[in-house]
């Protein structure tokens, strides 16, 4: 077990040694201050891997609510009736990322400034956060670092790090609860059980994936290697909500990856496997119940459910989430290259569906690029809803386009547009993401930006109903009420 001193801190962090015996002692922890906020809602804007023609770059545009992999960004807490986020953003014009949360209060309609909990010098925006909030009420960030915090780039940035609001359902003081390196948070609490969080910690670059426990918050497991296959591995994972028809109940984690061959590396990234726990990681089985034994080391194994690899196809993990028999389905798309533009197409957006006996795939629709992203959700009544930018937007075969609702109510058999939701600039609408819990006043949330060149970023969300609102860019006041757009 490991345990970090605890200190506040507002935007420079001090490096800390855990558990050496010639480490000073630490101070008593300290009554953590009210953090800084900003005067409104900026989001950053990224892009990766330039191409030399008129797509410009692999992937680009507004991505404070960058990447899949992060998870969940977004909790609503039924106990004070908020739904609290995290994103990427910008303190000031500068396009250099800071690390920032807030809420969106159901009962008043109206959310606060957001707080900054880390700045860093950066634009990269898998430096973004994640959150979770456990049984108590208490809200935490994982403030992520892409691979070994900067240092392939030769910048200084701060290390990985974990802060816990200094009260429950809180956003204005924070402390830091763990130190060390890691990426692509992904954190799930459960009542009387704690938080089972998954991650990636790179080797060289080589993406391994790896899984800790808290049952207080502060004290955190060392890391349990879950897979170690070839290059390595992206993940995505929710938990369940509730009990499912099968009696398995919120302690319940699943989570869906991908494998990235030696050569090719995450460019060729490719296969589905499938993994789940009932016992908070003590042990982790396949949707069957069969039990796996970890790591995952060869890319041919018992979690996997289809070898896309040997059909010569990509695939990009979208969404992960249960129906209401409890039973998973995975929403991802497959393609040809890695590249932007419609040689790599068709980009076909497809669900894998667990019947209670195999996996079901099925073909939803098709789209203009490989990182358009969107979430998944199954309604109490079966009816399963894909909020995405699945149109061309003003940036065709780029990152992102126009947010389209696809609806099917015969288990993803097939697929009706049932809404387009309006474009409030002349930018690509990015990575629609869902909450955990979601409300229905809040029930998904995305930025948007010009792919292809840099440009200024809003963040919105939309209604269950379908109704848009763009976040306050400038405010005024400690508290402002969302714009409605094209409503």
């Amino acid at each position: 077990m490991r345990r970090c001193a605890r200190s506040s801190l507002l935007f420079a962090i001090a490096a800390l040694l855990c558990g050496s015996a010639s480490a000073p002692a630490a101070p008593p922890a300290a009554v953590p201050l009210p953090f800084a906020t900003a005067d409104g809602y900026r989001g950053i804007w990224y892009m990766n891997q330039p191409q030399a023609d008129r797509f410009k770059y692999k992937y680009s545009g507004g991505f404070a609510t960058y990447p899949q992999q992060h998870v969940p960004m977004a909790v609503y807490a039924a106990a004070a009736n908020k739904t609290f986020f995290c994103y990427g953003g910008k303190t000031g014009e500068e396009n250099r990322i800071s690390n920032m949360v807030s809420y969106y209060d159901h009962a008043t309609g109206t959310v606060p400034r957001p707080t900054i909990v880390l700045s860093r010098d950066t634009n990269d925006t898998h430096y973004n956060p994640t959150l979770t909030i456990d049984a108590s009420g208490y809200v935490y960030l994982f403030c992520n670092s892409h691979g070994a915090g900067g240092a392939a780039s030769g910048k200084a940035l701060a290390k990985s790090l974990i802060f816990r609001s200094a009260k429950p359902y809180a956003i204005d003081a924070f402390e830091q609860v763990y130190e060390g390196n890691f990426s692509y948070s992904q954190a799930w609490a459960a009542p009387e059980r704690g938080i089972l969080w998954l991650h990636t910690r790179y080797d060289g670059n080589h993406r391994r994936l790896f899984f800790s426990t808290t049952e207080d918050g502060t004290t955190w497991s060392d890391p349990t290697p879950l897979a170690r296959m070839a290059s390595g591995s992206y993940q995505i994972s929710w938990a369940q909500s509730g009990p499912g028809t099968d009696g398995k109940n919120a302690g319940r984690v699943a989570t869906a990856l991908d494998h990235h061959p030696e050569k090719g590396g995450l460019n060729a990234r490719t296969n589905i496997y499938y993994l789940e726990t009932n016992d908070f990681g003590k042990t982790w089985t396949t949707a069957a119940g069969a039990k796996i034994d970890l790591p995952l080391t060869e890319t041919t194994n018992p979690a996997r459910i289809r070898d896309f690899e040997k059909e010569g196809l990509l695939v990009y993990l979208k969404d992960l989430t249960f129906d209401a028999a409890g039973h998973p389905v995975i929403l991802f798309l497959t393609s040809k290259s890695y590249k932007s533009g419609p040689d790599a197409g068709p980009r076909q957006w497809q669900t894998a569906r667990w019947t209670g006996r195999d996996w079901r795939f099925q073909d939803c629709f098709t789209s203009d690029h490989n990182y358009d992203h969107g979430s998944l959700y199954i309604e109490p009544d079966g009816a399963s809803r894909i909020i995405a930018p699945t149109a061309p937007g003003p940036q065709p075969d780029s990152t992102g386009g126009q947010i389209t609702v696809q609806v099917s109510r015969d288990e993803g058999q097939t697929w009706q547009k049932e809404q387009t939701f309006p474009l409030d600039n002349a930018r690509n609408q990015t990575y629609v993401r869902r909450p955990w819990h979601a409300h229905d006043d809040f029930y998904g949330f995305w930025a948007d930006g010009n792919a292809l060149e840099p440009s200024e970023s809003d963040l919105y969300f939309c209604t269950k109903a379908g109704k848009v609102f763009r976040l306050p860019r400038r405010m005024t006041e400690q508290t402002a009420r969302p714009q409605a757009v094209g409503n």
